[in-house]
Order: structure tokens, then sequence, then C-alpha cells
């Protein structure tokens, strides 16, 4: 394995990242075998398990590319990412939060207890499905495509492209989410919803079909990176204060239940899909010594086979030798 910082001085620069990060994914690729890919959406149990793939995009315009980056996949939780940051823009900051809390919570992403155990007045955060599918009956519209319409407007501003929903995930997560339909049902009876049932749910399943690629991830979060303003046409894309607490979220949240051991031992903000995919922002940091992104990147990665959190396996790993090694950690 290649061990050891990126020399900097030389006129190779990023020729030497590369070679790092190349040697780095063929490293933990060897390891995807120890996660599966999720199986109880059947249409993700298609993904091949042993894919591995990252894109690291910064501010200055170095782009890394290695492994499996030419794969689409479905954006799945991380467009909650997108959807609260829509309801924000749309609706106002104060008004989402009367709605669902910023807290994290050790319970797992599909769970409820929290609202009937704990009497918790709203879901604890808009990253768990409660939130997710609450934050979806926030967005303007009568439909889900014109709930959507703003998510893929301000998609399409970051990423340079409209993207397209995966009709078959899409189907194959309409017809076998029975957990996401029980949370919309009590939901719906305890007056967090503010959409028609039906048409929240479509929105939510909708919104998690989305198909990225390492790519994209890597220009949102580099956006995210950016405080909200896109690097090359300097365009401010979203409201830095917005910005400022979806990263917040993401670094206490993002990891399903086992955000605090990633926040510990990889230190950025991020946030995971059940496809594999792992959207995480390396901000702006000051360090004595010179290292890689400095300024700041965008990561995206995908490794479809999964822990029993829901998060990629080897992505994780993958993600914590380069924070190490590159000491991109905030703290």
């Amino acid at each position: 394995m290649v061990q050891g910082h990126v020399n900097l001085n030389t006129e190779k620069t990023e020729q030497w990242i590369q070679e790092y990060v190349d040697g780095w994914v063929e490293f933990f690729k060897k390891q995807t075998d120890t996660g599966k890919v999720a199986d109880y959406i059947p249409k993700l149990e298609e993904a091949d398990p042993n894919s591995l793939g990252i894109t690291i995009i910064g501010k200055k315009g170095t782009e890394i590319r290695s492994g499996d980056v030419e794969h689409e996949f479905s954006i799945q939780s991380i467009s909650k990412v997108l959807s609260f940051i829509t309801a924000c823009m749309d609706r106002g900051i104060a008004y989402v939060l009367q709605r669902v809390d910023v807290e994290p919570t050790g319970e797992a992403f599909n769970s409820i207890m929290h609202l009937e155990v704990k009497g918790h007045q709203r879901p604890f955060n808009p990253l768990v499905n409660s939130g997710a599918i609450t934050t979806s009956s926030l967005l303007s519209g009568n439909t889900s495509d014109e709930k959507l319409e703003p998510l893929f407007q301000l998609m399409e501003k970051i990423i340079g492209r409209r993207p397209e929903i995966d009709i078959d995930v899409y189907v194959s997560e309409r017809d076998t989410s029975m957990r996401n339909r029980a949370i919309g049902y009590y939901l719906l009876e305890e007056g967090y919803l503010e959409s028609d049932l039906g048409v929240t749910l479509e929105t939510y399943f909708k919104q998690c079909s989305i198909n990225v690629t390492t790519d994209d991830l890597a220009r949102i979060g580099l956006v995210l990176s950016n405080d909200g303003i896109h690097p090359e046409t300097e365009e401010i894309i979203i409201p830095r204060n917005i910005v400022r607490i979806a990263k917040s979220l993401m670094l206490t949240c993002g990891m399903y239940d086992a955000s605090g051991k990633f926040a510990s031992y990889v230190g950025i903000p991020a946030k995971s899909g059940v496809s594999g995919g792992i959207l995480a922002v390396v901000p702006p940091r000051v360090r004595e010594n010179e290292l890689p992104f400095l300024s700041g990147c965008g990561i995206g990665v995908f490794g479809p086979a999964l822990d029993k959190q829901g998060n990629s396996v080897a992505g994780i790993k993958l993600l914590r030798h380069i924070a190490n090694s590159w000491d991109l950690s905030l703290f």
C-alpha cells in the first residue's frame, strides 16, 4: 500500500496525488468483501459489490478520479441534504426548523422510536427518514414533480446538467418501502406532514432515485465547501447561512448511527446513501505543512458494499485514510 504524505514541492503535484489515490483505491477495493449491497431494495441488489471509485475536485481546479467513477447510481439518502437545502431556500430556515430539528440521534435511520417513546415534538433531524419525509412534505407544489423541480434546478446549477430519475429504482423503492410508508402514516397521524401523504412519499422515493456519479457528488461537495458559491462562475448558489447548517448536520448526523465515529476518525462533513455513495465536504483549512487541497475540495465516493449501519465499507476506510494522510479533519 502507498504510504506517507504527498510531496507538493514538485512540478508534478497533480500526478503525484493521482498516483497516491490510485494506490489507495486499489488497496481498499480488496476490502469490499467485508460488506454487502443493500438487498431490501431489489434494484440496488444488482450492484457490483466489488466496485469502488472516488472523485476529488478542488477549488483551484485540481480534479482527481480513480476507480469505478463512470458508474451512475441512485443518490438515495444523500438527497436529504439537498431537499433540506431546497426547503430552507423556499420556505425559510425558521419555518423548516420549527418542523424538523437539527439534533443527532444514535438510532437507526429508519427508526421513529424518538418520536414514539421520547415524545419529541418533531423529527430529530432531516437526515433520518422521518425528518426527510417531513422535509419532502414542506417542498412547495401540489405534485411530486412540482415539489422536486427546485431541487433539480439546484442540482443543475451545481453539476452543469439536469440529472434524471432512475425509474426502475423508483418503482423498486415505491413497491417495497413498507417501513417508510409506516413512518409516513405515523407522521400524518401526528400532524407533521404539510402535503398529501401519497404525494409526499412519491416525492421522497423519487428524490432518492435520482442518478448521480462520483463527479456530481464531488461538485456538490465543492460548492458546500466554498460556502455555497460556485468556484467557477462565482455565483451564489446557496445562501451561506443555509450551507452552514447543512454542513453541521452532515458532520453530526450524516453517516447514520455511525456519525460519531466518522466525525471522530475522519472529521469532515459527509452524507452517505445505501446505494454506496458518499458526499464529503472539505472546507478550507490552515496548516503549517503544505498539503493537498488546503483551499478546500468536494469528494464523491461510490462503493456499494455496505456495513451494518448502511455506509460504504471500503468508502469509509478510503476516506479515513485520505483524511489522515492529508490532515483533512476539522479538528
